[in-house]
């Protein structure tokens, strides 16, 4: 995201006559002069999306992500408003996702039997376990168990944005960034799944690890990780998919955990 850097203190005037003055003209141009953020993330995402997904819906939501952080940006703490309204623009196009129902039933219980099959087998283990034992778990041939991979890559794109449970609204990512200061109580639950999800990463394969790494923290796309470690697009797909079904088969274990001591 290098070529798209200017920092907010580059467009000082214009955040003080929209944030200061109220000036939709300031605003206007604001959005305008950030589009290109909403074109890399959205451009990012459908790297993998099924093409019935729009790119132009992408974008649209994207937008809307955009104008969202423009309001609530705080320009006079000097922070990068790129990295803040590229997280505000990922979520509003994951929320339209998740809005359209984009993920077919069959697909999101293949992901479930997956995610179960980690927690139960690695439970009884105590370690990383092999795709043969997961074929052997499914009672599929390995080969079957890599398609399955395949087929719920679209759905792990947007796993870590995913609540940990269905009715609840904390998400995966949401332990990984301190946005804001919460109840010692909450405190300490968040501290336990962020220890837990650390934890989850380093029992990954250095591959799998190595994959989660260029996605989530060096921004690369599923693409240009195929060409960093010399793999084929369907296989850093893979990867990705037993990465973040581990992290949540993880995370769900030790959310067990947790309610089970209240």
């Amino acid at each position: 995201m290098s070529e798209r850097k200017s920092s907010p203190l580059g467009h000082a005037d214009l955040w003080e006559k929209w944030k200061e003055n109220g000036d939709l003209e300031a605003k206007k141009e604001l959005i305008e002069k950030y589009l290109n953020i909403v074109d890399y993330v959205s451009g990012r995402l459908a790297v993998g999306l099924p093409r019935n997904i729009s790119k132009d819906d992408l974008f649209s939501n994207g937008v809307m992500g955009l104008m969202d952080a423009i309001e609530k940006f705080d320009y006079k703490r000097g922070l990068q408003f790129e990295t803040y309204a590229s997280w505000r623009v990922r979520g509003a196009i994951l929320d339209g996702l998740r809005q359209g129902d984009w993920v077919p039933r069959s697909v999101r219980e293949k992901a479930k039997r997956i995610e179960e099959g980690y927690q139960k087998l690695e439970q009884k283990y105590l370690r990383t376990v092999t795709d043969e034992e997961m074929s052997e778990y499914l009672e599929i041939s390995e080969k079957e168990f890599q398609q399955m991979l395949q087929d719920v890559a679209v759905m792990t794109l947007c796993s870590l944005e995913d609540p940990i449970r269905e009715e609840e609204s904390e998400t995966r990512m949401s332990m990984l960034i301190d946005d804001k200061a919460k109840n010692p109580d909450h405190k300490v639950r968040e501290f336990f799944l962020q220890e837990s999800l650390t934890k989850g990463i380093e029992k990954l394969t250095e591959k799998e690890r190595t994959v989660v790494s260029l996605l989530y923290y060096e921004d690369l796309s599923l693409s240009e990780i195929a060409e960093v470690m010399s793999l084929s697009p369907s296989r850093i797909s893979q990867l990705h998919s037993k990465a973040i079904l581990r992290l949540r088969a993880t995370l769900e274990k030790s959310r067990n955990l947790l309610m089970q001591e209240d």
